[in-house]
């Protein structure tokens, strides 16, 4: 079981995507824009992000620059679930650190299935990191 923040402002397809994480048992919650996402992240890490990039206030593409700024959370494993459509939109998110990025509508089916992908491959990725 895996702890995932999902930050949306769009309630119904938050809720969409928690209840598909919830369904496959991990544990899931939802804030509604970057600053409460950052601060929940801060006060108890999560072992995956999943950022909308439009929100009121703090963008989730801002959430994620200050992500991976921070000690302590810059390897955090972060999906970008937006309706951005454009491929500048994308290159964006992923040159500022995105791990993956899926387009709104999506398929929860798949959703949780490339949510469970990177989480695995961030743990595996770990051991290999503190060797030399």
């Amino acid at each position: 079981m895996a702890r995932i923040i999902i930050a949306d402002d769009d309630e119904i397809m938050g809720e969409i995507a928690c209840d598909a994480l919830v369904a496959h048992g991990h544990g899931a919650g939802l804030v509604p824009d970057g600053t409460a996402a950052l601060r929940v992240v801060k006060a108890k890490r999560p072992d995956l992000l999943v950022l909308d990039c439009n929100m009121p206030g703090m963008s989730g593409v801002l959430v994620l620059r200050e992500l991976r700024n921070t000690p302590g959370l810059a390897d955090l494993p972060v999906m970008m679930l937006t309706g951005r459509r454009g491929a500048q939109d994308e290159e964006l998110a992923m040159f500022s650190g995105a791990d993956d990025y899926m387009r709104k509508p999506f398929d929860p089916e798949e959703f949780v299935f490339r949510v469970e992908e990177l989480i695995e491959k961030k743990k595996n990725a770990k051991p290999a990191a503190g060797r030399r």
